[in-house]
């Protein structure tokens, strides 16, 4: 991203009302909530996390235990046991 001169961007009545306030400072404008993408928008990434997170609850329900769990998925038995807990089991 780019800066831009605000001259080229912005009517001569709102530069002059921005400069009442920050004038010659360089400031950033935000998109629209709207047009913001939240994490994992643009992959499969979460997706992914549900599925490998619901696979990780079965096999706990099925009997595996959580240091076998951690082994399996390559997780912390603390990040098992917070996934385990989000799921309410």
């Amino acid at each position: 991203m780019g800066c831009q001169n605000p001259i080229d961007l912005l009517p001569k009545e709102l530069l002059e009302q921005i400069q009442k306030y920050v004038d010659g400072k360089t400031i950033y404008i935000p998109k629209k909530s709207e047009n913001r993408k939240h994490w994992g928008d643009n992959t499969d990434t979460k997706q992914f996390l549900a599925s490998r997170n619901c696979q990780i609850c079965s096999d706990y329900q099925d009997g595996m235990s959580i240091k076998q769990l951690a082994e399996k998925y390559y997780l912390s038995e603390k990040s098992i046991q917070r996934i385990i807990k989000q799921n309410n089991l």
